[in-house]
């Protein structure tokens, strides 16, 4: 598969949407700051023009894909590591490795996974390099039933409640170009997909969890994380970490997202 390339200034000003959608204090950001963990998320964007994009916003699939039906797309996880900080203000380039398709069946259907190697180069310098992993689905049946959910741990050492509004989830789409409608569109969430509603973004859970593992653990130098179950807006989920561990707990005690320093 073909090898992409695209470029971004790291406009503070993007940085600093970023902060104030997450609430977060701190002063402005000036070219040459370092940036947090995971921020590089709202650069590098692919505008595609609606032609090229499915009809839940995403870009369209490949015949590969759409000839098997697989029209759902889900970033399932990702492992990250920061070998030097990228500096806002500052020209930076993305190398995107696209890893073959692999087919399989569960117990939902039919299955497609993929995942994508994402190096980012300042100074010529591989600063992130970035691995996420996609899992594409078919369209669920009139009878299809949810998964039984997982208890999540309850041991431990801090914690932080966190709400997802609405707004938020519209922001962060926004700021990070993702166009898929179960993020904004609940009428399309609940009837086409499935949902009870609007879903939070999984990288936008991985991105809080990042927050609180780099603020309370010290620079992050790799991050790894996986998606349990979706997390739906208006539910309260709490944050939670225990050593290199850490999760995502819905309100009612279900596992949303683990992810580990390791």
């Amino acid at each position: 598969m073909q090898v992409s390339e695209t470029s971004d200034d790291l406009d503070p000003a993007r940085a600093d949407a970023l902060r104030a959608a997450l609430n977060l204090d701190g002063p402005p950001f000036r070219a040459g700051d370092p940036l947090p963990p995971f921020f590089h998320q709202v650069y590098f964007w692919n505008p595609l023009p609606p032609a090229r994009l499915g009809r839940d916003g995403h870009p369209a699939r490949p015949p590969a894909l759409a000839d098997a039906g697989l029209t759902r797309r889900m970033w399932a996880g990702g492992r990250l590591d920061f070998a030097h900080s990228l500096e806002c203000g500052r020209r930076a380039q993305r190398r995107t490795i696209p890893g073959p398709l692999s087919f399989k069946t569960g117990r939902s259907g039919p299955l497609a996974f993929q995942t994508l190697t994402h190096e980012i180069v300042q100074d010529g310098i591989i600063r992130v390099t970035e691995r996420q992993d996609l899992v594409f689905r078919a369209e669920p049946g009139p009878d299809a039933r949810p998964p039984e959910p997982i208890p999540a741990r309850r041991d431990e050492t801090q914690s932080a409640e966190q709400d997802f509004s609405s707004t938020l989830l519209f922001r962060y789409s926004a700021l990070t170009f993702n166009g898929h409608r179960i993020h904004y569109d609940a009428d399309y969430a609940r009837q086409v997909e499935g949902y009870d509603g609007l879903v939070v973004h999984g990288p936008l859970l991985a991105q809080l969890l990042m927050l609180m593992a780099d603020a309370l653990a010290g620079p992050l130098r790799r991050f790894t994380f996986r998606a349990a179950a979706p997390l739906i807006a208006g539910e309260g989920a709490t944050l939670c970490r225990a050593g290199r561990d850490l999760w995502v707990r819905a309100a009612d005690g279900r596992e949303i997202m683990t992810a580990s320093l390791d």
